[in-house]
């Protein structure tokens, strides 16, 4: 699967450079104009990256990158024409990832995104799927960029079909898995879990149910999602 780059860069001729530079190099991209469009379409679209212009002309990169981390935690790049290493700090500092100074190389800019997806994506304890973000190191899973608000129990279920999509657990082997003291509890938890799972995934995305019942033997996980 491709990974797909979100740009948001008001300058056309800036912006044929970079979606041609990430396409050569075998990326998906999206363009866009304008800073708050990006919103709603990371609310309903995955995306890999952000490449971010910061003098956008409805709303400053920084504070749009703000509001991006408030719900997502994918690579940002900023793309500014000024040099002064405030700017730069002021960037890293609110949530970006790495700083680009035009007029730069897109062969550079790819470079870089390429280096940024490397260590940012699926290191020890982190993994992802089109649908979910895992990282079991600050214990969060994301769906479509949202943070869900997981229990304890709930997590490790959820984080237990995410590490093998497709496959059906029951419950008493998602018992063994999710519980310290699996004897002390009863099958039909799970069944409880699974549905406050579920409707913490549908407050995100209303049209879709991941999680799939397998009447008589368990629970998996939609291994195309």
């Amino acid at each position: 699967m491709r990974h797909k780059v979100l740009i948001v860069e008001d300058e056309p001729a800036i912006a044929d450079t970079i979606q041609y530079a990430l396409e050569t190099d075998g990326f998906e991209t999206i363009r866009l104009t304008s800073g708050l469009p990006a919103l709603t379409l990371l609310a309903k679209e995955h995306v890999d990256m952000v490449v971010l212009d910061i003098g956008l002309p409805d709303i400053n990169g920084f504070e749009l990158c703000k509001e991006i981390r408030k719900t997502h935690n994918i690579p940002i790049i900023f793309l500014t024409a000024r040099s002064e290493e405030i700017d730069k700090v002021v960037g890293l500092e609110i949530g970006g990832d790495d700083y680009v100074t035009k007029p730069f190389s897109p062969r550079e800019l790819s470079a870089r995104v390429k280096a940024l997806l490397r260590r940012t994506q699926l290191p020890s304890g982190l993994a992802s799927s089109p649908s979910f973000q895992l990282d079991e190191s600050r214990k969060q899973i994301l769906f479509f960029g949202k943070n869900l608000d997981l229990s304890r129990y709930e997590f490790a279920i959820l984080k237990t079909f995410i590490l093998r999509p497709g496959h059906v657990y029951s419950r008493d082997q998602l018992m063994n898995l999710c519980w310290d003291e699996p004897e002390c509890s009863m099958d039909r938890t799970i069944d409880a879990h699974i549905k406050n799972i579920r409707n913490k995934l549908r407050v995100v995305r209303p049209d879709m149910d991941p999680i799939v019942t397998h009447r008589g033997m368990g629970y998996s996980l939609n291994e195309g999602l």
